[in-house]
């Protein structure tokens, strides 16, 4: 079995390595709160500080009216052998006090370090460690006196603040309570057994002191109190004497001051039967048994507690991603974010993820949109079909049909499909809230076969930042989202050119050979329609400027235009889905993949910075998972000796 020594000494360890990580106890269920403590509490002026320091066997508090204890002081008294005594504060670890009014002074310093000068008070603790052959292993929390009035300096809701601060310790099931009150006041207006009933109204948490025997008017006492009569708990009261002003005046021993104690209940009529069981010497035992006890039935509930939240740290590590090693596990990261962000973005086109079926809405409904758009009525009216006849003719009118001028009036058209606007290729005016179609003029700003390879770059645009948000992996790393956003929209725009060049060789295509066989289908059905009726279609200079004439050509080149929509309907799709939806699905960041191949340590390391908030996290996270598995161990080595 482990000693007493063992396992306070290591309840002392734990807590101190939880404070240095920010876990102080007094805010939530934590490894702090898990462990068994003794909280001291009582009114101002209850004798606490001297019930301290007559455990303690030294003369270390800070003294002086109103609120003096304005931080807890978490007290780790540790047995040793030989003559030495000395004290270490945790926020100086590297320095040892042997002057205990230098031990005084400094928990003045560190508590005006964090409250300031004024009053005010802090829930952050000091934490003490004292070395001595004069004291048992035991753990005490000092915290400030409770109060029912404000003093000068002080806020009005000091009152209200310090109950809350001594509630939040003692309302814990593994705090021990030690309610300390005045022997010369009534003990039903004790605010330390009033807090104490409430918060453990069974009382088997508390143990009562009583203070200041001595000071009792003549022909009273207290043993209605110290014997369970007045109010009873599950342990037993114990009573102190403690120095009186004129004794801390004169700086007299605390060893000496421990003897006075002995010979007063020894010698007392009253309380001679209860010596062996009073006094700060048996008080102090008393814990530390009791202490040791509580710590070794809490053991199990400690380890529950200590291996789910080391599941949940290393969860949660594993969440926001864990360290990066070497070159080569920085180069592998890379490659794997970039391949996570690959296949998200790959969803999105394939309907996993939403957003691809926006491009196949380009196709299905603003591409006939556009197409009908297109000012083929104004270009195709009867006066401009015959300017542009006339002009093709010249000097010398056609003979039999107006070859030129049909061709003129075709190709005309066709320049609708590649348009006047090159530039506007990379127009920024596209909503995809509402997708509109582009209005389309002679002048027109955007043609149609940039419009759509225009909407699918700008959809594509969107995918690869929507993937990018939608890669967990990626959001530990700003600097490589951003990096790989730029190799995506990089090789977007190659892809869009290539496009931009394919649908534009379509529409050459188209104006370099026209179908001939449409325009032999038309003729013949014509003279079919003519020898029906009788008409003389041996004389076509007759009519070559006549109105049905004239309007027999624009419906001519309209018939044939609208073959050329529909074929460049059909085309238009397979051309940049082959060009830029099917490469980027294939090759987006295949260059940026060479790219980061060539790549040093040092720029691999760059492109892996983090958030720095989301680097400290880590830090804390992986110092308190240290410490957890820290503490599972030295439980397991020290609880089952």
């Amino acid at each position: 079995m482990a000693t007493m020594e063992s396992l306070i000494g290591l309840v002392n360890r734990i807590q101190r390595a939880c404070t240095v990580l920010g876990d102080h106890g007094g805010e939530g269920m934590s490894l702090w709160e898990a462990l068994p403590s003794v909280a001291v509490v009582g009114g101002q002026s209850s004798g606490k500080s001297s019930v301290l320091e007559s455990v303690v066997g030294r003369d270390f508090l800070p003294r002086g009216s109103g609120i003096v204890t304005r931080r807890p002081l978490v007290l780790q008294l540790h047995k040793t052998e030989g003559q030495s005594e000395y004290a270490e504060f945790l926020h100086a670890p590297k320095k040892r006090f042997a002057d205990f009014a230098a031990v005084r002074q400094e928990i003045a310093d560190e508590t005006d370090r964090i409250t300031g000068k004024s009053k005010q008070i802090s829930n952050i603790p000091i934490h003490l460690s004292i070395y001595s052959p004069n004291v048992v292993n035991l753990t005490l929390i000092d915290l400030p006196g409770l109060t029912k009035v404000a003093v000068e300096g002080q806020p009005e809701s000091i009152v209200e603040d310090i109950e809350m601060m001594v509630r939040s310790y003692v309302e814990k099931p593994n705090c021990i309570i030690l309610a300390i009150s005045p022997a010369n006041q009534d003990i039903a207006t004790s605010d330390a057994i009033k807090l104490a009933r409430e918060v453990d109204p069974s009382g088997e948490r508390t143990f009562g002191v009583l203070t200041k025997l001595d000071l009792m008017d003549k022909g009273t006492n207290a043993l209605d109190v110290l014997e369970g009569r007045a109010y009873r708990l599950l342990h037993p009261w114990v009573g102190i004497v403690n120095r009186s002003q004129a004794d801390i005046n004169k700086n007299v021993n605390m060893m000496h001051a421990r003897q006075k104690e002995r010979e007063y209940f020894e010698s007392s009529p009253e309380y001679g039967h209860l010596a062996h069981k009073m006094g700060a010497e048996f008080l102090a035992k008393l814990l530390s048994q009791h202490l040791e006890k509580v710590i070794r039935q809490r053991i199990p509930s400690i380890i529950a507690l200590i291996n789910k939240t080391i599941d949940e740290l290393n969860a949660e590590l594993d969440r926001i991603g864990r360290p990066i090693g070497d070159d080569g596990a920085q180069l592998y990261t890379i490659l794997e974010m970039c391949r996570a962000f690959d296949r998200v973005f790959k969803e999105h086109l394939d309907g996993g993820r939403p957003g691809g079926d926006r491009i196949y809405g380009v196709f299905d409904h603003q591409l006939p949109a556009a197409l009908k758009k297109l000012p083929f009525d104004r270009h195709l009216s009867q006066n401009n079909v015959r300017k542009v006849i006339s002009e093709a003719d010249g000097y010398q009118p056609h003979l039999i049909a107006p070859e030129q001028g049909y061709r003129r009036l075709i190709d005309g058209s066709l320049g609708y499909f590649k348009g006047p606007a090159e530039a506007s290729v990379d127009a920024n005016e596209i909503f995809f809230g509402s997708m509109k179609t582009c209005e389309f003029a002679m002048a027109g700003k955007t043609t149609v076969l940039k419009f759509n390879a225009l909407f699918r770059y700008f959809i594509l645009k969107e995918l690869v930042r929507k993937s990018i948000a939608a890669t967990e992996e990626l959001k530990r790393f700003p600097t490589l989202q951003s990096d790989i956003a730029a190799a995506a929209n990089e090789a977007l725009e190659r892809f869009r050119d290539e496009s931009r060049k394919t649908v534009l060789r379509l529409v050459e295509m188209e104006s370099s050979y026209l179908t001939v066989e449409f325009f032999r289908k038309i003729n013949a059905e014509s003279e079919k329609n003519q020898n029906a009726t009788g008409t003389n279609a041996s004389t076509p200079n007759a009519d070559r400027y006549t109105d049905n004439h004239l309007r027999r050509i624009g419906t001519n080149v309209s018939a044939y235009i609208n073959l050329v929509c529909d074929t460049m309907r059909n085309t238009i799709p397979k051309a940049v889905v082959h060009c830029q939806v099917r490469e980027a699905k294939r090759a987006l960041l295949n260059h940026f993949y060479v790219q980061i191949g060539r790549r040093e340590k040092e720029q691999l390391g760059k492109m892996l910075d983090e958030d720095p908030s989301l680097m400290a996290k880590r830090e804390t996270l992986a110092k308190r998972l240290e410490l957890y598995k820290s503490a599972r161990d030295e439980i397991d080595s020290v609880a089952w000796k």
